[in-house]
């Protein structure tokens, strides 16, 4: 089993950036594809992006191509989640969550969830 923290969430102005992290224990994340999700106050929890095992491919949604991008360090067992030219639009928790084989898009399909970390972006 793996355990997943995610960190580097905060209060940012419109036009910032943020780096999450999310860190792994248990397992290598090598081993599971990554994606990240995040929640608005009312809202359904959404799709943000992915990279795939061999970090060769990513997807993102359309409303942050261009601006945020994941990677993996292996030697940290980590992946991050580089957050540029943020928006109030982007403020919500974010979430890293992992799964065995191939990218998913959806939430329920993810095995793994950390607790989230806030992103706020004030205008």
């Amino acid at each position: 089993q793996v355990q997943l923290v995610e960190s580097g969430g905060g209060l940012v102005q419109a036009g910032g950036s943020l780096r999450l992290a999310c860190a792994a224990s248990g397992r290598t994340l090598s081993l599971y594809v990554i994606g990240w999700f995040r929640q608005a106050p009312g809202k359904e929890r959404e799709f943000v992006g992915s990279i795939n095992l061999d970090s060769s491919v990513t997807h993102y949604v359309d409303s942050v191509k261009g601006r945020f991008s994941i990677s993996r360090d292996s030697v940290k067992n980590t992946v991050y989640l580089q957050m540029n030219n943020l928006n109030h639009e982007d403020t919500a928790i974010y979430y890293c969550a992992c799964r065995p084989g191939v990218v998913r898009l959806t939430a329920r399909e993810y095995d793994y969830w950390g607790q989230g970390t806030q992103v706020t972006v004030s205008s």
